[in-house]
């Protein structure tokens, strides 16, 4: 026996854009069908993961499952599809997006892929600092292949907190290939695993300014890294600026100066957004992106390790 769900679908949701909308669609267990056009991704439950295959039959987004789901995991999934597709962001905000920024009311860009939870969200930001994307996938799917639990069809799931709370430095750091990250990662872990992260309260009650000042006391969590879990949240007033920015900044926005005033001109052409301005950001590097590799829905992820490089970026 196996479970299928069906969730209705806001009516300006489109599956392929609003999946392939940001780089973590590409990093394990997430594996975009470039071929059938949807999203395979396993979910965690108490009694064990399940692989389930996300489509779009018409208004709504269905998840076929390689197990029986009871009703409590059925709920989970729900929650946690919800989160992964942004569903629940109402279309008064992408139409709020748009009137602040017109450039992408066409495609109707706007809503930002992410993870079931904000755990892995978390530990997929630590694992994207410092470090090149190709080392970025790899971390990703080795920590799933020696750190993830099995689907009854055999594919590995994202860790969960309380086995990463549990794992060994040198697994992390020789098996998984983390780097200097492995006591950040356990460290984060622990957090999470034993409650004394109020996700509630960063999602839904805080300020982002109260958001902001908490992230940036976690383990491995500085400024930027604070800004892009921030998004993943769904609060997109602040920026996540890194090395990329300025090039971004160079290539695109044709700036000139250092670093330091580079980011400071970046932070500047970008206020007027608002509390979209992270959107209006990404989404112009998400189109300079798709300019160099076409659109990110034929993009594979086994071919992605090669080919966001320096080099490439740069051509």
């Amino acid at each position: 026996m196996t479970t299928t769900l069906n969730i209705q679908a806001p009516k300006d949701f489109h599956l392929a854009r609003d999946v392939c909308s940001y780089g973590y669609f590409l990093l394990a267990p997430n594996h975009w069908d470039v071929d059938k056009q949807h999203m395979l991704r396993v979910l965690e439950f108490e009694a064990g993961p399940s692989l389930c295959v996300i489509d779009q039959p018409k208004d709504r987004v269905r998840a076929r499952f390689d197990r029986s789901l009871d009703r409590s995991e059925q709920s989970s999934a729900k929650t946690q599809i919800t989160r992964m597709l942004c569903l629940d962001t109402p279309h008064e905000e992408i139409k709020a997006f748009h009137k602040v920024d017109p450039r992408w009311k066409k495609s109707g860009a706007g809503r930002l892929f992410r993870s079931p939870t904000l755990f892995e969200d978390v530990i997929k930001t630590v694992t994207s600092c410092n470090v090149t994307w190709p080392s970025t996938v790899n971390m990703n799917r080795r920590l799933c292949e020696v750190c993830g639990r099995k689907s009854p069809s055999g594919v590995p799931s994202f860790p969960r907190a309380q086995k990463l709370a549990r794992t060994r430095v040198g697994t992390l750091r020789g098996r998984c290939r983390v780097g200097y990250r492995d006591q950040r990662i356990i460290d984060l872990a622990k957090l999470f695993s034993k409650g004394q992260i109020d996700e509630h309260w960063l999602e839904n009650t805080a300020t982002d300014d109260e958001v902001f000042k908490f992230l940036v006391t976690l383990p491995g969590i500085g400024p930027y890294a604070a800004g892009n879990i921030m998004q993943l949240m769904g609060r997109y007033s602040r920026l996540a600026l890194d090395t990329e920015s300025i090039r971004h900044a160079k290539a695109v926005l044709n700036m000139t100066g250092t670093d330091n005033q580079l980011m400071k001109r970046l932070k500047a052409h970008y206020e007027p957004f608002g509390d979209h301005k992270f959107r209006s950001y990404w989404f112009e590097l998400w189109e300079f992106y798709q300019s160099k590799a076409g659109p990110a829905t034929t993009w594979r992820r086994d071919a992605t390790a090669t080919m966001f490089t320096s080099a490439n970026l740069s051509k």
